[in-house]
């Protein structure tokens, strides 16, 4: 029975993004390992990340918790990076699929022996940190590291297509470069409802017909740049005081973001609802997504929101403007101009025309996506490393 070694700096990674990827491996026969950092401070998290590490065990799956750090130059993880490179050595694996950026380091670097005597090594880039307008220093970093271990690698796979070219172009030493339709969306999760289970949902939660609820689901990071959807918020309230933006998801902004809902006085109008496992039921009572992100691989909140047949209003940067497109199924706008993305929202929460119409789109484009055909695509990358097709 062949070896796999599933790796990432966060469970988060595994149990969000991974967990069809772990069915794939089992069906195929492979007996996995999983590696992460079950840790966390937030004792909510830490519970759940037990949770999961024991739903894995009951499949019969291998967990490795080591303290990886996601700050590559945390002290710690070189002791971490010994502790990986004695399990590679111990348990030889036939193939090792690293995500995250330190994940994929520590990966790399602790399995060059092991490549020697045939390990193969995969690495999903969810998105690359140097990228199309990314700061210079990105670029001089996250890439120049990427570069050189791409010769430590011999399946990169990409979830969109700026990555890929910036691969092929700057001409990567990864034996095989590969780009896949995303992480996959179930869509048997997300769909669009009835007026009647909205009216329901809505006054579930605490909201009202009237309402017309803007969506923005991602952690409440620098990143995911939430000060934009807070700040445009002003102009949108002004116009269209029934507007409400729920801001779903936690993260190290969430004490600075509340400041700023106070400051602007939008405590009516934007809610923190911190991290949520009923986000179907959210989406399905929304009438627009949004995003305010500044970097993206291939968002799952979004395909996530076109799935529910919403009607989007996004950031350009990548992986976003993959996903939609502008004037057909939602509105592009400019990274932090708050007009543009005011105005575009008011366009749509005046014309419930416009959004059907949108939204239909949306779930019509969501198909290429859905995990039904990812999976095949997952399947073909792993029998080919699995079986040794390709080692050498």
């Amino acid at each position: 029975m062949e070896k796999v070694l599933m790796m990432a700096s966060v469970v988060s990674m595994i149990e969000s993004f991974n967990q069809e990827n772990l069915n794939i491996l089992q069906s195929e026969g492979a007996e996995v390992h999983v590696m992460a950092n079950f840790n966390d401070q937030d004792i909510k998290k830490k519970r759940m990340n037990e949770e999961f590490k024991m739903k894995l065990e009951r499949r019969h799956i291998k967990v490795y918790d080591l303290p990886i750090q996601r700050n590559p130059l945390a002290p710690i993880n070189v002791a971490v990076y010994n502790r990986v490179k004695n399990i590679i050595k111990s348990e030889q694996y036939s193939l090792i699929h690293c995500h995250t950026p330190v994940g994929g380091l520590l990966g790399r670097l602790a399995s060059r022996e092991a490549q020697k005597t045939g390990t193969a090594l995969i690495y999903t880039a969810h998105g690359f940190h140097f990228y199309k307008g990314a700061p210079k220093k990105n670029w001089l970093v996250y890439y120049t590291i990427e570069k050189a271990l791409s010769s430590m690698t011999d399946c990169l796979i990409t979830i969109n297509p700026e990555d890929y070219n910036i691969a092929l172009s700057k001409h990567f030493k990864t034996k095989d470069i590969e780009m896949i339709n995303g992480v996959g969306i179930d869509l048997s999760k997300f769909n669009p409802t009835n007026e009647m289970k909205r009216s329901h949902l809505r006054k579930q939660f605490g909201y009202s017909n009237s309402d017309v609820l803007l969506i923005y689901v991602g952690e409440l990071s620098k990143r995911k740049n939430q000060y934009q959807a807070i700040r445009m918020m002003r102009d949108v309230v002004d116009a269209a005081p029934q507007a409400k933006l729920l801001l779903v998801g936690d993260g190290s902004n969430y004490d600075e973001y509340a400041e700023m809902i106070n400051k602007y006085s939008l405590a009516d109008h934007v809610f923190l609802l911190g991290y949520r496992e009923d986000i179907p039921q959210l989406m399905s009572m929304a009438d627009i997504a949004v995003s305010t992100s500044r970097q993206e691989g291939l968002p799952v909140n979004i395909m996530e929101a076109m799935a529910t047949g919403l009607p989007l209003v996004v950031t350009d940067c990548r992986g976003n403007r993959d996903l939609v497109q502008n004037g057909v199924n939602g509105y592009i706008v400019g990274i932090d101009n708050d007009r543009e993305m005011s105005n575009k929202l008011l366009r749509l929460i005046e014309r419930k025309d416009l959004r059907k119409m949108y939204g239909m789109r949306s779930k019509y484009f969501i198909t290429p996506f859905e995990t039904k055909n990812v999976n095949p695509q997952m399947t073909i990358i792993y029998k080919k490393y699995i079986c040794n097709e390709v080692k050498t």
